[in-house]
């Protein structure tokens, strides 16, 4: 089909000049076949590689790489949970930035998600099933050579309270640190001041949102990874209907399955995901990018959640700008974050992770930097970078971070994010999206 005089074509050539203006590499007969295959793509089909036995949706799969697929299932084998023959049933995929490494050059985190589906007489039995094994890989993973348990999310706060100074609301998702989750509770006072403990199995017939987040040492990269797995969970009953624990469903636009073996249970649960559920995926992306654009800010996450909303609403030529926009040298300073996240995980009272572990990621950091980036540009981060870490050397001695190290700490962010917003803002089609969010 000739789309050289199509408007689809004069938007994609503003986008490539563009992108040429802002140094971003953008190869226009890739971004061809790419807009090609993402428009040829039905909106709920799937897709298997044979050679690796990965499986997801169709456009999905376009931008999942199985360069690093080895190294992600070892660290899918720490947060995976076990099937249970004729109780629990299990079906382990990438999301996030791992599930698009085609085109992440650098990525974030290690994301998981897992759809977990309990057979059970009743829903209460289904979610005792599930506040047990979730205990129990908590407590099989609380902490090992290589890997320590961050924090657990489940159940929802049965009434308002107040824990460690801050206001918890009734219904709000309820996190566990690992001690909390050794204990099977936790202290906290109610509004009026009166202690109170709240239970682990009190709160498991409300399980609300289940995730598990980690932090893992990789020996063979020498840099630490935060890993975390989201849960899907639904209880079968006796007649076989299939009901969502936290009341729903959720959609299956990013998640790259690891196992063939999982088809049958991915084919069965997703009859049930709703006929509005890629709306209800995209709403759900613009809230965090609203987040990060007006509350936390973060335009690096920001940028990411747009791609995935422009393209699965159609948007592909400012789709095709930031798929290319994360394949560039310059975006690996999205892994300032990841460095920002192992200095909290540091400092954290009891941490197993040691000073020598961050200081070797800020040089890595600082190595990498300096080998991809450019003028004005390199020299500033670099120089930001370096006082950072000269900083934290003298704070992981006395295990408290400074107020220097806190303000150089923000310098290096506010640097950060002025590169993602001077590239994004750049394109105004993309500029004017965040304007209306924004405003929203």
């Amino acid at each position: 089909m000739d789309r050289s005089n199509s408007k689809e074509d004069q938007e994609l050539q503003k986008i490539i000049e563009s992108a040429k203006r802002l140094g971003v590499e953008l190869d226009e007969e890739d971004a061809l076949q790419w807009l090609t295959a993402v428009a040829a793509a039905g909106a709920d089909e799937i897709t298997v590689d044979i050679k690796t036995g990965t499986f997801g949706h169709k456009i999905t799969m376009l931008d999942f790489s199985p360069e690093d697929l080895a190294h992600f299932k070892k660290i899918g084998r720490l947060v995976e949970f076990e099937d249970v023959p004729g109780q629990v049933e299990t079906a382990l995929a990438l999301s996030g930035s791992a599930a698009q490494s085609k085109i992440q050059t650098y990525p974030g985190d290690a994301d998981f998600f897992e759809r977990v589906n309990i057979y059970a007489d009743t829903r209460e039995e289904a979610c005792q099933i599930l506040a047990k094994i979730i205990r129990e890989k908590a407590l099989n993973t609380i902490k090992g050579p290589t890997y320590e348990l961050i924090e657990v999310k489940f159940g929802s706060y049965p009434q308002d309270m107040d824990r460690d100074d801050n206001k918890m609301f009734a219904g709000s998702p309820i996190s566990w640190p690992a001690k909390a989750v050794e204990l099977g509770y936790f202290e906290a006072t109610t509004p009026q001041g009166d202690p109170i403990k709240v239970f682990w199995n009190e709160v498991a017939n409300d399980p609300g949102w289940c995730k598990l987040d980690w932090v893992i040492a990789d020996p063979i990269r020498k840099t630490l990874v935060n890993a975390s797995n989201m849960l899907d969970v639904t209880w079968e009953a006796p007649d076989e209907s299939i009901t969502p624990l936290d009341g729903y469903l959720d959609g299956f636009f990013q998640e790259v399955y690891l196992e063939a073996e999982s088809i049958p249970i991915f084919s069965k649960l997703v009859k049930n995901v709703s006929g509005d559920a890629l709306d209800d995926y995209v709403a759900q992306l613009r809230k965090e990018v609203k987040k990060y654009v007006t509350k936390d800010i973060n335009y690096g996450k920001a940028a990411k959640r747009m791609y995935n909303i422009f393209r699965l609403t159609g948007r592909y030529n400012e789709a095709a700008f930031l798929r290319e926009l994360f394949d560039e040298p310059t975006t690996m300073l999205y892994q300032v974050w990841a460095l920002i996240r192992t200095i909290d995980d540091c400092f954290q009272p009891g941490s197993s992770i040691s000073g020598e572990t961050l200081l070797h990621q800020a040089d890595e950091l600082i190595l990498a930097v300096t080998r991809v980036l450019e003028g004005v540009e390199e020299e500033e981060i670099v120089r930001l970078l370096l006082r950072l870490r000269d900083l934290l050397v003298k704070d992981v001695q006395g295990m408290e971070l400074s107020p220097q190290a806190e303000a150089a700490r923000a310098e290096v962010i506010n640097v950060v994010n002025n590169f993602f917003y001077e590239k994004l803002t750049a394109i105004p089609e993309i500029r004017s999206f965040i304007e209306g969010i924004q405003k929203a």
